[in-house]
């Protein structure tokens, strides 16, 4: 790029607030050089995500996702008890994919409910660790949707649907490893040593996923084999230099023993939520389904969390920097079932009350309060320059008191207010912390449930 044109280039994104990284520099294929790519600016503002798990285990719907590992090598007697009592003797896990039959998949309609659910960005299992592909890959002849089972492209109908919602990000999950390949049986029989799966299948697919649907998220798993066998930096560093989305697109840690070291965001294990601020961006990926990640037949409504834990994961996780990625496993017919739905409508009600909290906050000087359990704070720049701190308690005091421990610098101008409510809250500033006289609010017209958001404007700046 020439001189005039980079200069044009670097004031045009000043005044419209975005900047291509890769005007700046190239990144090298190793660690060092990729840990210093800045964190594209979307995927810490938008905070909450769905992630969808669909795949040939849907078709059982027994135990998990991890179905064929469970049957074929660990030999889990509840699994193979499962098969021998329900299908022919003789009868593979190839077999499931003419039932993939996916009749009622509506993409439109999946994205009606993520949309509704206040969700800012998706993450899809294009293929899991039983190496069936959900887009009509070029390297999984006759193991994929549209050769076999739905005879469609599922990855590319989400993807558009997606994209017909403002601003929902599309992201995909592709596992490295799938267990039973042949050549990555033989490169495993080598120690690793030849690199025939990763060469002929693995990475051909990534690029064919970047290429084709341009994720901004590439959300890698099954990394049990060093990342050296994968070559992972030299895939990222094409994905930040190169590749189509190279300026907007995030990837995870999971690319090879890397995880909580390398990545733009890390997840460090499922379900993690360490419960204070982190020294990086950071992902809790977690379930409905304490059980499962794949949708599952043999459940009860025991094994699905309910609202209330899941509205106090997603504040916890959010007030220490962290984004929630909360998963769903459709059925093999292709139906989100209404358990499901419910939760993510539920979450989408308390979001449209209490979303100034949580999109595009920032983790204040204390994350939960010193006093009072089950609170915990956000903070957002205002227009006046200033900084609002949110204070969400997850239990309405029954004394018809909050206090705020963690806050010790009200001053006259200070105001606070209860999100969706419009009568002005009084307080009091004591060695106590702050002291929020609670309204008496006929449950008829409480703004919300399962959490509640006060903000505090003109705080003292510490």
């Amino acid at each position: 790029m020439d001189t005039q044109l980079r200069v044009f280039v670097v004031v045009f994104g000043v005044l419209v607030g975005y900047m291509p990284f890769s005007i700046f520099c190239r990144y090298e294929p190793n660690w060092d050089s990729l840990d210093k790519r800045p964190l594209p600016g979307w995927y810490d503002e938008v905070k909450f995500g769905i992630f969808i798990t669909w795949g040939l285990y849907s078709v059982p719907g027994f135990g998990s996702e991890w179905f064929l590992y469970n049957w074929q090598y660990k030999k889990d007697k509840a699994v193979v008890d499962f098969m021998k009592k329900n299908y022919p003797p003789g009868f593979t896990y190839a077999d499931f994919a003419a039932q993939f039959t996916a009749e009622f998949y509506d993409p439109d309609q999946w994205a009606d409910i993520i949309e509704a659910s206040g969700a800012k960005y998706i993450v899809l299992v294009s293929k899991h660790l039983d190496g069936f592909t959900n887009w009509p890959s070029n390297v999984s002849f006759n193991w994929n949707s549209m050769d076999v089972g739905p005879k469609r492209d599922l990855v590319g109908e989400l993807a558009t649907a997606i994209r017909k919602k403002k601003d929902i990000h599309f992201g995909l999950y592709h596992a490295l490893v799938e267990w039973f390949n042949p050549l990555y049986l033989k490169d495993k029989e080598n120690n690793f040593k030849t690199r025939y799966f990763p060469v002929d299948k693995t990475i051909p697919e990534l690029y064919e996923l970047v290429n084709t649907y341009k994720p901004d998220i590439v959300w890698s798993d099954g990394d049990s084999t060093s990342w050296p066998y994968w070559r992972s930096p030299d895939f990222i560093a094409w994905l930040y230099n190169d590749s189509p989305v190279k300026d907007t697109v995030v990837t995870n840690d999971r690319w090879g023993g890397v995880m909580c070291q390398h990545g733009d965001f890390w997840t460090c294990h499922d379900r993690f939520n360490p419960g204070h601020l982190m020294p990086h961006k950071w992902e809790n990926c977690m379930t409905i389904d304490i059980g499962s990640w794949g949708y599952r037949r043999d459940t009860n409504l025991n094994i699905f969390l309910p609202i209330e834990v899941l509205i106090t994961t997603m504040v916890e996780t959010i007030s220490c920097g962290g984004n929630l990625l909360l998963n769903i496993g459709p059925t093999h017919d292709g139906r989100i079932i209404p358990i499901f739905e419910e939760r993510l409508r539920q979450i989408g009600q308390w979001l449209k009350v209490n979303g100034e909290a949580i999109y595009g906050t920032k983790p204040w000087s204390h994350q939960n309060d010193t006093v009072t359990k089950h609170l915990w704070y956000t903070s957002k720049k205002n227009s006046a320059g200033g900084v609002d701190v949110y204070a969400i308690t997850l239990d309405w005091p029954t004394n018809g008191v909050l206090q705020l421990g963690a806050v010790t610098t009200a001053t006259p101008q200070t105001q606070v207010t209860l999100l969706g409510y419009s009568n002005p809250i009084k307080y009091k500033q004591d060695t106590k912390g702050l002291l929020i006289a609670l309204p008496f609010i006929p449950i008829t017209i409480m703004p919300c449930q399962w959490g509640w958001t006060f903000k505090m404007t003109n705080l003292k700046r510490i």
